[in-house]
């Protein structure tokens, strides 16, 4: 009988699948956001249903994390998507039978939150199961080609395909993609780490319980706790850039420019990611995961100079391009110095620390905007005397002001994190753990 394949090819398959799931999911989500704005006639009803998809997300992720670590990486992977295949089918007959009703999107999308709470945190786990530790980085960098192709590619395609086959076919193909995705699985055999106790009992108390255990775990490493707090602050920054890009280049230039500097970004986080794989990453994972920080930091200082396409245009390549390093060397020291054990919970407060901070910079960015700095530097001319040597001359130039702000917070933040022994040297000081625990038995 034919032996699975393991190590590297084993992840290559399974990236495969989960890639094929990305493409399905940008292009859906995507779709039935332009659906339902299409019936609905409101921005802010459709505002509304996205923002609620995260709630689900954080209420769910410390429960999915230790459901991770409990039933194996490839289990949950295994869950996860036929979770997510049967809430697409669910959408799928829905509207073939006209059933479909705006107030459902609530539903479907928190449905999917709470399954992306679980495969998240459940692939992160997997890759330091199956791809050896000096090929880690590599691993990273094809995740993050898969996910910035989706997000790049999906609203271009899908615009396309609402056209040609419209919303049903769109749902369906995101189907198949969920589909494809289950079948990889099939075809992977991924190890399943040793559970630390005997415990077979899963209750809520219990998994939470879990979950405390591992901040314990985190928390009695401080360097650990300084990347948390790094990666929250960069995190909160990076909400503003994302929210303030449309406003700020739309005050200037058209929509289609405004997606012609989007895409640009895009290619220049593809163009990363793909670097990041064929060069499996920097040795030194903090020096360069701080030193790409400070790169967003002027990147997001650079575009908010002048009113300038082709200047907001080099400052989303290079935000969205370091981003992507940032994140690859991020996941690979959580990958390498925590135990495999541990690691889906780990993952899973990764994840929490990610989303809260960018909800409150959604939901402050706005405000603070609108409130403050674009009354500061006048609407239709910038006023005050200094400022345009800073921002420049043109309407709405408090979004840029704002965004400058931002970047030179970031910077502090860099440097702060930089001044902080615990964070400097976290890869000396822990040792990297190993997976020679792992059971025989596979997850799957």
């Amino acid at each position: 009988m034919t032996q699975p394949p393991n190590g590297f090819r084993a992840f290559v398959i399974l990236w495969c699948g989960q890639f094929l799931s990305l493409i399905g999911s940008g292009l859906s989500g995507f779709a039935l956001g332009v659906y339902v704005y299409q019936i609905t006639g409101s921005a802010t009803t459709l505002g509304l249903i996205f923002a609620l998809a995260a709630l689900p997300f954080l209420l769910a992720s410390p429960f999915a994390g230790a459901l991770v670590d409990r039933w194996g990486a490839g289990r949950a992977l295994l869950l996860g998507n036929s979770g997510a295949l049967l809430v697409m089918l669910t959408l799928a007959a829905l509207l073939h039978t006209g059933a479909f009703a705006p107030w459902q999107m609530i539903v479907i999308v928190a449905a999917l939150s709470m399954v992306s709470a679980l495969t998240a945190p459940a692939f992160d786990a997997a890759v330091p199961l199956l791809v050896p530790k000096d090929r880690i980085g590599r691993a990273n960098g094809m995740r993050l080609v898969a996910l910035a192709t989706s997000q790049g590619l999906g609203p271009v395609i899908a615009g396309f395909l609402l056209l040609a086959i419209g919303i049903d076919g769109i749902v369906l193909i995101d189907c198949v993609s969920f589909g494809c995705g289950i079948l990889s699985l099939l075809f992977v055999t991924i190890p399943r780490v040793r559970p630390q106790d005997a415990t077979t009992a899963v209750g809520l108390s219990t998994l939470l319980a879990d979950f405390r255990a591992a901040w314990r775990y985190i928390a009695a490493r401080r360097g650990l706790v300084a990347l948390l707090v790094f990666m929250a602050a960069l995190e909160f920054c990076a909400g503003f850039v994302d929210l303030l890009i449309n406003p700020l280049v739309l005050a200037f230039a058209s929509a289609g420019a405004l997606g012609a500097v989007l895409s640009i970004g895009g290619a220049g986080m593809i163009a990363a990611s793909v670097a990041m794989t064929v060069w499996n990453g920097p040795r030194r994972r903090i020096r360069a995961l701080l030193g790409f920080s400070m790169l967003l930091a002027a990147a997001t200082v650079l575009g908010s100079l002048r009113p300038s396409l082709p200047l907001v245009a080099l400052a989303a390549v290079s935000f969205l391009g370091g981003l992507a390093v940032v994140i690859a060397c991020n996941r690979a020291i959580w990958q390498t110095k925590v135990e495999p054990q541990l690691l889906g919970r780990a993952m899973a407060l990764q994840g929490m620390v990610a989303s809260v901070p960018q909800l409150i910079a959604f939901a402050l960015a706005g405000w603070i905007s609108g409130h403050v700095f674009l009354p500061l530097a006048g609407r239709q001319q910038v006023r005050a005397p200094l400022l345009p040597v800073l921002v420049g001359h043109g309407p709405d130039r408090g979004y840029a002001l704002l965004l400058m702000t931002i970047g030179i917070l970031l910077a502090v933040c860099v440097t702060a994190a930089w001044q902080y022994p615990r964070l400097r040297h976290l890869e000396d000081e822990l040792p990297d753990v190993t997976t020679a625990d792992l059971a025989d038995s596979a997850s799957t």
